[in-house]
């Protein structure tokens, strides 16, 4: 019975099957690679535009904001923006919440004829 057992046990020396400790990292490289070109690249491409985009915000902007107000820019002190969203209206935001440039049409809701 102890004769099956070691006949049935593979190769001593631990190497398992002739792939070598550089040969287990290859996948791992290789998923690395997909995953930067895929998901990491894009992400910083964005953020880098976004950065750009808030460096260049001037006075009389129309903007989107991330909680979805539309509305002109007034004024600019430092990182807080002061956005005006009608006639005599203003709200005072921190600039990293302005998603991105709008039209100056974009904000009017369309008109319903009846």
């Amino acid at each position: 019975m102890i004769g099956v057992a070691f006949a049935m046990a593979g190769k001593g020396g631990g190497s398992g099957g002739g792939m070598g400790g550089m040969g287990a990292l290859v996948p791992l490289i290789l998923m690395f690679v997909i995953f930067y070109f895929l998901l990491i690249r894009p992400q910083q491409k964005q953020a880098k535009k976004h950065k750009e985009t808030l460096a260049n915000l001037k006075k009389g902007d129309y903007v989107l904001t991330t909680g979805g107000i539309y509305g002109r820019i007034f004024a600019i002190n430092g990182p807080v923006i002061t956005l005006e969203i009608a006639d005599k209206v203003r709200v005072k935001l921190a600039k990293g919440q302005v998603a991105r440039l709008a039209t100056p049409g974009e904000a009017q809701p369309p008109k319903i004829e009846s």
